[in-house]
């Protein structure tokens, strides 16, 4: 029998017990424990008694105090989330990742996690190349359906970020620190764009969160967990994205790189990843080429361009190599469930969509 998913309630309880990172709650999920005895069973004495107060006097608990204020955060505004495994809009990928995030905080336009996903990392200190190839990229990534995932650091993830939006595409920004704290401080429009403009801020920190220096390199394994690939479009030797690199082939992802002149220590890092077998790129088809599998949902400029045809139904054009759940796609699309579920019977019956698990994909076929 499958383990029923948990609310939201209980991964918030979960998430606040001691000695419980992400590592540790993965493990324990595929245990599949039931909730809440088996979850009893398995939890370390310390958790497993922090977890017994909240069951049974959630009052007397320090645990209610986490879970009413994270209910209430995200009550406050409907472009407040709390995702976990088990929400509609919970990006399947991060679940095949060794460790997950069991929560995440989200503020903006959930429809950002539906199309595939392509990350963008780099120097913080940028050359003006390294920067206008950051933003070509990002804006031809985004004008193809792309949504373009960064830390939303300086140099190259804020000129990928940036360059999206103004595409009118959509960008995901994953922060080591709260969602409602702007991280570097002078990313505040950035930030505010983010948001309110069609993108999305994650992090698995709670609100409130200051940024510390140990959070940003397990925000990079979310940045690449969420992502089929990471473009790393200029690095030194000794940067911070050579990690995001090396956490992409760990977790499965395809690893892009631009090359640079010899001469520019900023480049050194790439050249160094394509001598190790990364993909050199040259252009955004370079990429697309190795991600056949990922089709990008069609483009409101696309859209406009085709002919009528069955491939017009507004539900396909949501769909993508990346799972979907039905929930997700009644949102995105403004019809109601028993339509949606209608029109995506009927589109697996004409070959063009398919029921995997996590939602439905659109076959590469259509």
């Amino acid at each position: 029998m499958a383990t029923p998913a948990l609310g939201t309630r209980e991964w918030l309880a979960l998430t606040g017990l001691p000695g419980l990172g992400p590592g540790a709650l993965a493990e324990l999920l595929a245990r599949q424990p039931q909730w809440p005895d088996g979850w009893l069973a398995v939890l370390p004495r310390r958790a497993a008694t922090e977890l017994r107060l909240w069951l049974d006097h959630p009052t007397r608990s320090p645990l209610e105090a986490r879970v009413d204020a994270a209910l209430a955060w995200a009550a406050a505004s409907d472009d407040h989330h709390l995702l976990h495994a088990g929400h509609p809009a919970w990006p399947g990928l991060l679940s095949e990742i060794a460790d997950p995030p069991p929560l995440l905080w989200a503020w903006g336009d959930l429809a950002s996690l539906a199309p595939p996903k392509l990350a963008m990392v780099g120097s913080r200190r940028a050359t003006r190349e390294g920067l206008t190839n950051a933003a070509g990229f990002a804006r031809e990534l985004a004008t193809r359906g792309w949504c373009v995932v960064s830390g939303m650091a300086l140099g190259i993830d804020a000129a990928a970020h940036q360059a999206a939006l103004d595409a009118g595409g959509t960008s995901v920004a994953v922060l080591g620190c709260g969602v409602d704290v702007i991280y570097p401080p002078r990313h505040h429009r950035l930030h505010v764009r983010l948001r309110d403009a069609g993108g999305l801020l994650l992090s698995e920190h709670a609100p409130g969160t200051p940024a510390r220096a140990g959070f940003f390199p397990r925000r990079n394994r979310i940045v690449t967990g969420l992502s089929c690939g990471v473009l790393v479009v200029e690095a030194a030797e000794q940067s911070g994205s050579l990690v995001s690199a090396r956490l992409a082939g760990e977790q499965g992802r395809e690893v892009f790189a631009l090359p640079g002149s010899l001469h520019n220590p900023q480049a050194r890092g790439c050249l160094r990843l394509i001598r190790e077998g990364a993909v050199l790129v040259r252009e955004v088809d370079d990429i697309l080429a190795e991600l056949t599998q990922w089709q990008a949902p069609v483009t409101p400029a696309t859209m406009r361009a085709e002919a009528p045809g069955r491939d017009d139904d507004p539900l396909l054009r949501w769909l993508s190599g990346t799972p979907t759940p039905a929930d997700v796609l009644v949102g995105l699309t403004g019809l109601d469930i028993a339509e949606c579920q209608r029109r995506l019977l009927t589109l697996e019956l004409e070959g063009l969509a398919a029921r995997v698990a996590g939602g439905w994909v659109r076959l590469t076929a259509a």
